[in-house]
């Protein structure tokens, strides 16, 4: 390589200006960028651009994938994977608006409504993962799971800690809410409880929740019609809600291939 023709003092000293703002550029490093910047006459703009562009993308990089990690998604999903031809009428345009992460900026809640296996979950989690790579702080949970851990912390009294993790990303995503009456048996508090978190949340932060069930069933699931309504209203309250209807993507996969006719058979 050819050495770099910069004065060493102020080569050195550039170096040492790196180390004390903890920015990974090495003396090979700076010796390439250099030496192209003397073959190709860049301008003093193009140089820094080449110096520090590679490490600000590999920051944003780490970054990204620090806040998909810490989202806690149960499945890395993408919206480019997502079967758009099985569900047609699903809006595509609307969901790729969505994925922009609008409606978190202006703190609006979603809501998506449909039968399981239709692809809410798959679609969230993509949105979560935009959401992701946008600078948004994201935490993904199933219903059952948050209410879980919050009755847990009744006991070791650390419920306004555990508040606290919920209310504090951007974008909290709560999935399969009401696919298990399971979890008001094993907690009389569930619904309070989950009230409790959208009230933390109310026009502060934006909450995506999937249910399966509508939102006259929502009364009955909660098993408390004033408390069902006052957290209907915070929730709905300026949110998008999006109602998918088509085919269970699951069900159609687990069904068994036709069994040949008698005709096929004997072929």
């Amino acid at each position: 390589m050819k050495k770099s023709t910069a004065p060493a003092s102020v080569r050195d000293l550039c170096l040492s200006h790196f180390k004390i703002l903890k920015i990974p550029i090495t003396p090979t490093d700076l010796d390439s960028v250099l030496d192209r910047a003397d073959k190709e006459s860049l301008s003093h703009l193009k140089f820094l651009d080449l110096l520090l562009g590679q490490q600000a993308a590999s920051r944003r990089d780490r970054s990204v994938e620090r806040r998909i990690r810490e989202a806690e998604f149960e499945e890395r999903k993408l919206l480019e994977t997502f079967d758009w031809k099985f569900n047609p009428q699903i809006d595509r345009l609307q969901i790729e608006e969505l994925a922009s992460g609008d409606f978190i900026r202006r703190q609006s809640n979603l809501i998506f409504v449909g039968q399981a296996g239709v692809g809410k979950s798959h679609l969230i989690q993509a949105i979560g993962m935009r959401a992701c790579a946008a600078g948004y702080r994201v935490l993904y949970c199933t219903s059952s799971g948050l209410l879980a851990d919050l009755t847990a912390s009744l006991a070791d009294k650390t419920l306004p800690l555990r508040l606290r993790r919920y209310q504090r990303p951007e974008l909290l995503i709560i999935d399969e809410f009401g696919f298990d009456r399971v979890e008001r048996i094993e907690s009389p508090q569930a619904a309070h409880l989950l009230y409790k978190v959208i009230v933390a949340r109310h026009r502060r932060r934006s909450t995506a929740l999937l249910t399966n069930i509508d939102f006259d069933g929502w009364s009955d699931y909660m098993g408390d019609a004033p408390l069902a309504m006052a957290f209907l209203d915070r929730l709905v309250e300026g949110a998008i809600i999006f109602k998918i209807k088509g085919k269970s993507y699951r069900a159609t996969k687990a069904k068994p291939d036709k069994p040949p006719s008698n005709e096929q058979s004997a072929s």
